[in-house]
């Protein structure tokens, strides 16, 4: 899959709720994953394990009230998009995650993702 078909197979996949599954098809197995500074899990590093960070994060969740992701901008190896996340929190928490994402390609497959936002106060 090229630079220009990844980002639209994983939007695509992203956006009816399929990250699991983006995330299996998509990632090479050595991927990085990094959060800003102040980020719990601010590195993880591997398939496995983002795919239970993917699991962490969900289990957190009490209700999804809406997500988004914009089309993507290509250039070279990468690409990005904004991605905005309303949910309700275990506990009561409600927040809107706004995020803009960076992704490295390589022989098909995403190796790098980071993720650039305001984290909050734990």
């Amino acid at each position: 899959m090229t630079t220009k078909e990844l980002p639209d197979e994983l939007i695509s996949l992203c956006r009816q709720g399929k990250l699991e599954k983006a995330t299996k098809k998509l990632y090479g197995n050595d991927i990085v994953s990094i959060k800003p500074e102040g980020a719990p899990d601010r590195e993880t590093r591997g398939l496995e394990a983002i795919i239970a960070k993917g699991e962490k994060f969900n289990e957190m969740i009490e209700e999804f009230h809406s997500f988004e992701m914009s089309d993507p901008l290509v250039a070279d190896k990468f690409f990005s998009c904004s991605m905005k996340i309303d949910a309700t929190f275990k506990g009561g928490f409600r927040n809107t995650l706004n995020e803009i994402c960076l992704y490295t390609v390589e022989d098909g497959k995403i190796v790098r993702e980071e993720f650039f936002y305001n984290p909050s106060p734990s």
